[in-house]
């Protein structure tokens, strides 16, 4: 650390910048989140027109339809359910593949 002082701040804003490619590409596409502060996760909320599925079955649409691995929000506890969780560890254009992917996944169910 003395080596490199602003490197927890340089890391900080790699996350920052991940968080809000994906919460805003998210908003763009009509899925609504908050976004979170300081971690490298999101949580996210089922949208409203899957909102009838369990969490681990919504994950397992995304990994189907769009290739996007979440993690269900049940495999935290019960107050999960309802709820899947993206890991910040893409960069911002994986990301947006990640969206884009959605989106279309999304789009062609419903």
């Amino acid at each position: 650390m003395n080596e490199a002082p602003d490197y927890p701040k340089e890391v900080a804003e790699v996350y920052r910048g991940r968080r809000d490619a994906l919460v805003d590409g998210l908003a763009r596409i009509g899925w609504q989140i908050p976004k979170p502060e300081g971690t490298m996760f999101v949580w996210a909320p089922i949208p409203e027109a899957y909102a009838e599925m369990k969490s681990l079955e919504f994950a397992k649409l995304l990994v189907r339809e769009a290739q996007v691995a979440v993690s269900p929000g049940v495999g935290f506890g019960p107050g999960g359910e309802g709820f899947v969780r993206f890991a910040l560890v893409e960069n911002e254009q994986r990301i947006h593949q990640a969206i884009r992917g959605i989106r279309r996944a999304l789009t062609k169910l419903a």
